[in-house]
């Protein structure tokens, strides 16, 4: 139960054991009992509503009494009085802060953007000066094999002597910031002359790396990923194997690679599934669908087509369409050699190129067929000529699968004759490698237009250390192309690699800090495609047993599924266009873990992020979201006030910025604000704001009967007074691990509260978490009425909060359930659970609250909040809703009888003046459950028909393309094609060539 003014200024925390009551409550609530006991006596079951209003008057009384001495918030609003000349509220101006927040943002990421072109550039003339030596002998530290020591006591081959210290800039792993180091996948010889020759010409990247990271410290990883397979990382570090010994990691696999490797593409992947396909080779054709679905991100487009001797849609719903090739399209379930077509690759949503995509589907860049099949047979070379000569504008990669090579000659015709590469694949171990040919194809004339487009990822988590913690936090990469600038290789277009960086998206999310936002406003990141880089309600993680791990497609939660009440998508399409603006919303918001709804009216303000696919949204909200507190404090002064003992600032907030300087990163927040000597550390804003906090915050009192009292301010000061160990942001605060900051429950609650009305709320237990900050001990003041209700077996009473949640019972279990969604169970001996609250309660209670819901509809408001979910079984995305309750405060009492079968049910319910509580008095002798069935709070999903759900996944929202295609080069050298000889087609290959063709020609 939270206890403070509309800033909640103050509150006691509720604790297990023994104590008694503040006395001055005692007389008036032992009269208030009595009267009680008497007047029930008397009226022999009624419950009159004029003494009920009475009894919840002189609660209020009380309560207001017992908050006001032990919050001291009389107090305070005196001193605020006195000291009123030196402070001055500020309206903030969204507009404004909306630019600065947008300019920090960009230079930020501006400076990763030339961190990543002094690696390209420096790539790319070591390349140039360094010779081609086939019989190169060069020793480099294998970040596998480093510190490895034989059986004799000496370092392994590759393996030196590699000093490695922890770091905590670097997710506390041992690392060596003076050295790179080179992994190399372990299906990829690593002494291979090409190898060797790369590794040797990128040894020139280490001082680069070095120099980065001394102008930007705020640099995180730093890597060249080479199109031979070999990974140079900066700083230095032991690569650790899999379970089994092998290094899978592969960089030519990463999206940071191959959005940077090729402009985004529109692929159609046709796959042979006639009888000679069966076995062990359509395992290899699966695998290899699954391979080149992996090479494709956001901005590319697919359509997978199956032919025997006609053509089949694999998702009949996805006919004429193109998908966004995103982790949610690209999902492939595991099929069995048996499956019917029906089933290949069913979780991979499809489409088909057609005259839609004149309307802007697609990626309207590359263009390529992937033939995945066992042999050509017939000639049909007049498909090519008709459909694709001589521009040759689609490419066609061909596959061949299996060991039989009869019908290579004419595969491999299609693909030279086309603009595009042959591959045989004979074994599962081929696929890899002969896949990522198509990506250094499509680079070509990029390369030879020598445009070094920079790129950035959407969100993702780095698995890379996926045993540290920091592994789950959401990151984005800068990519950036390297190419051979050799004049003799240049019609190649030879692809050397990838440089890039990354950059942890929490740190991104620092330069808009919530402090300035309020306790309801917030910051967000969006890409070009309109999904979520960051944002409050994106919730990557779910707990499996007692492991967090990523939910399946976290990474394509797309704006419109957090933000739904923007229905027309206006803010969502404004954001994708790039455009900056303002937009107001009047929201439906939710508190503690969904179960208290708020309403809310939000102004966003958005704008692009310039240089980058990102676009950049803030929300404040009317009223306290607005305005902020200056005052007029000097240094010393709130420097000096931060050393009491019992002060306390939120340490994930970034008062001072202890990363400038290597030697600060190991100071906390508090430690530096204390330097005066070196004020440049600070934050301004928030310091001086926290100074002013320090220096006019009042000491208050407690005593016996009240276990803490404490005030927290927005500047993320907290004064805590009975010293027990609380921190700013609780445990329960910090379920999302993606937002940078964060006010607690009982600040947030309060400041919806009116001015000068007390907030008392009754917080859950999570599991083995108790979190009882902002509680009064009401349950002990009301437990002396409570012992004098014993002797009334026939009424029961209540104390309810705004939002529903039983605050007071004579039954201690009727309070706070204490679990994010109580089990709600049908009518038993042993009890059951009130309907519409999130408590346990008696059986009786239960129907009789939940009758006063269903009766009084005027007096609460249930709101239907619908939210992005996931089943912790499928572990699939689904819709849900779930009720909340909130209280019409315009009606002050009401009261009736609800017929139940043979007996009838009276309650009386009356708002206690001056607080968020009501006081129920209910009859207990009349059973209600059969008529009256509990209401559920847990998320229910929404089940949509089979059309509806079609309709919904191939719906296409608006998107913005990246700037710059590079497609087609009329300089192009395509000689290099993996084989050439005459073609003969069957006439299988020529209807589906026919096909795709034809939807080619009246797409382009």
């Amino acid at each position: 139960m939270g206890l403070g003014p509309r800033a909640g200024s103050g509150g006691v925390k509720n604790r297990m054991g023994q104590r008694r009551t503040p006395a001055q409550l005692r007389p008036g609530l032992w009269i208030l009992c009595f009267g009680w006991f008497c007047s029930t006596a008397y009226a022999q079951m009624k419950i009159p509503p004029e003494t009920v209003q009475v009894w919840a008057n002189k609660l209020s009384v009380q309560l207001r009494e017992v908050s006001t001495t032990y919050s001291g918030a009389h107090i305070l609003q005196k001193k605020l009085k006195d000291v009123e000349s030196s402070i001055k509220i500020v309206e903030i101006d969204g507009r404004e802060q909306l630019r600065d927040y947008a300019d920090d943002i960009e230079r930020m990421l501006g400076s990763k953007m030339k961190s990543v072109k002094r690696l390209a550039e420096s790539a790319e003339d070591a390349d140039l000066y360094h010779d081609f030596n086939k019989s190169l002998q060069f020793d480099y530290y294998n970040s596998m094999l480093v510190n490895t020591i034989d059986d004799d006591g000496n370092f392994v081959e590759l393996g030196g002597e590699f000093p490695l210290e922890e770091n905590e800039h670097f997710n506390n792993l041992p690392v060596n910031t003076i050295q790179s180091d080179v992994q190399v996948p372990t299906n990829v010889y690593n002494k291979d002359p090409n190898i060797l020759n790369g590794i040797y010409m990128s040894e020139a990247l280490n001082d680069v790396f070095i120099n980065n990271f001394q102008k930007d410290p705020t640099l995180t990883w730093q890597y060249f990923g080479s199109s031979t397979g070999f990974f140079r990382i900066y700083p230095g570090i032991k690569w650790t194997p899999d379970s089994n010994g092998v290094a899978a990691f592969d960089c030519r696999n990463r999206n940071w690679y191959i959005q940077a490797a090729t402009s985004p593409k529109d692929i159609i992947i046709v796959v042979d599934i006639s009888g000679s396909m069966k076995g062990l080779k359509m395992t290899i054709a699966k695998h290899t669908i699954n391979t080149i679905l992996d090479t494709l991100g956001e901005n590319d487009f697919v359509n997978v087509i199956a032919y025997t001797d006609y053509v089949r849609y694999v998702e009949p719903c996805f006919k004429g369409t193109l998908v966004q090739a995103d982790l949610d399209n690209r999902e492939v379930s595991p099929l069995s050699a048996s499956d019917k077509l029906c089933s290949l690759n069913h979780r991979v949503q499809t489409s088909q190129w057609d005259s839609n995509a004149a309307m802007g589907q697609g990626s309207l860049c590359n263009q390529a067929i992937m033939l995945i099949t066992d042999g050509a047979m017939e000639d049909f070379k007049d498909v090519f000529e008709e459909f694709n000569w001589p521009d040759r504008r689609v490419r066609l990669f061909t596959y061949l699968i299996g060991r039989e090579m009869t019908f290579a000659e004419n595969t491999k015709w299609i693909a030279c004759n086309n603009k595009g590469y042959y591959t045989h694949i004979s074994t599962l171990a081929d696929v890899q490698e002969n896949v990522m040919e198509y990506l250094h194809v499509l680079s070509r004339p990029m390369v030879i237009n020598h445009n070094h487009d920079i790129i950035w990822t959407e969100a993702y988590m780095d698995t890379l250390f996926a045993t540290k913690a920091q592994s789950l936090l959401l990151m984005t990469s800068v990519a950036m192309p390297v190419f051979s600038k050799k004049k003799e290789t240049l019609s190649h277009g030879i692809l050397l690699g990838v440089v890039g960086s990354d950059i942890p998206l929490q740190e991104v999310m620092k330069m808009a800090p919530r402090y300035r936002l309020g306790p309801h406003g917030y910051a967000f990141l969006i890409t070009n495609n309109g999904y979520i880089l960051a944002h409050p309600d994106l919730r990557p993680l779910y707990k499996d047993g007692k492991q967090l791990k990523p939910k399946p497609n976290y990474n394509s939660v797309d704006l419109s599924e957090v933000e739904w009440e923007d229905i027309d998508e206006t803010l969502r399409t404004a954001m994708v266009k790039g455009e900056t603006g303002a937009l107001t919303l009047d929201v439906r918001a939710s508190v503690d873990k969904s179960k208290r709804p708020l309403f809310l009216t939000n102004d966003y303000y958005y704008t692009t992020i310039n240089d980058t696919p990102f676009s950049f949204g803030m929300v404040l909200t009317r009223g306290h979201g607005q305005l902020m507190f200056i005052g007029k404090v000097s240094v010393e002064e709130g420097l000096h006030d931060l050393t009491s003992p019992d002060l306390s600032i939120a340490s994930e907030w970034t008062y001072c910025e202890t990363d400038i300087d290597p030697h600060h990163r190991k100071y906390t927040q508090l430690q530096p604000t204390k330097l005066s000597t070196r004020p440049y550390f600070f934050n301004l804003h928030l310091c001086f704001t926290l100074f002013w906090a320090c220096v006019y915050m009042y000491t208050f009192r407690v005593e016996e009967g009240v276990e803490t009292a404490f005030l927290g301010t927005r500047s993320g000061i907290l004064r805590l007074i009975f010293r027990l160990h609380r921190k700013f942001l609780t445990l329960a605060d910090k379920e999302n691990l993606f937002t940078v900051d964060h006010f607690p429950l009982w600040y947030r609650m309060a400041a919806e509260n009116p001015p000068g009305r007390f907030l008392y709320y009754m917080p859950v237990e999570e599991q083995g978490v108790k979190d009882k900050t902002g509680t009064v001990p009401i349950t002990r003041v009301i437990g002396q009425c409570g012992s004098c209700l014993l002797f009334l077996q026939d009424v029961n009473c209540f104390l309810v909060d705004s939002n529903g949640f039983i605050v007071v019972s004579k039954e201690k279990s009727e309070v706070s359930c204490g679990r994010r969604h109580c089990p709600f169970t049908g009518p038993d001996r042993s009890g059951t659970w009130i309907s519409g609250f999130l408590v346990p309660t008696r059986h009786q209670i239960g129907n009789k609250m939940f009758r006063f819901f269903e009766t009084m509809s005027l007096m609460w408001t249930l709101s239907l909040l619908a939210h992005k979910a996931k089943k912790s079984e499928a572990l699939q995305p689904c819709d849900t809703e779930y009720p909340g309750f909130m209280l019409d405060f315009s009606i002050r009492e009401t009261n009736s009888l609800i017929k139940c079968g043979r007996c009838q049910k009276m309650f009386v319910v009356q708002a206690i003046p001056e607080s968020n509580l009501v006081l129920m008095v209910v009859q207990a002798d009349c059973d209600c459950s059969r008529q009256y069935p509990a209401i559920p709070l847990e998320p229910k999903e929404i089940k949509y028909n089979a059309s509806v759900k079609c309709n919904r996944m191939k719906s296409q929202k608006v998107r913005r393309r990246p700037k710059s295609c590079h497609a087609y080069h009329p300089k192009e050298n395509a000689k290099d094609c993996g084989g050439a000889s005459e073609i003969s087609l069957s006439l299988a290959l020529f209807l589906a060539s026919l096909f795709t063709s034809l939807a080619l020609r009246r797409w382009t």
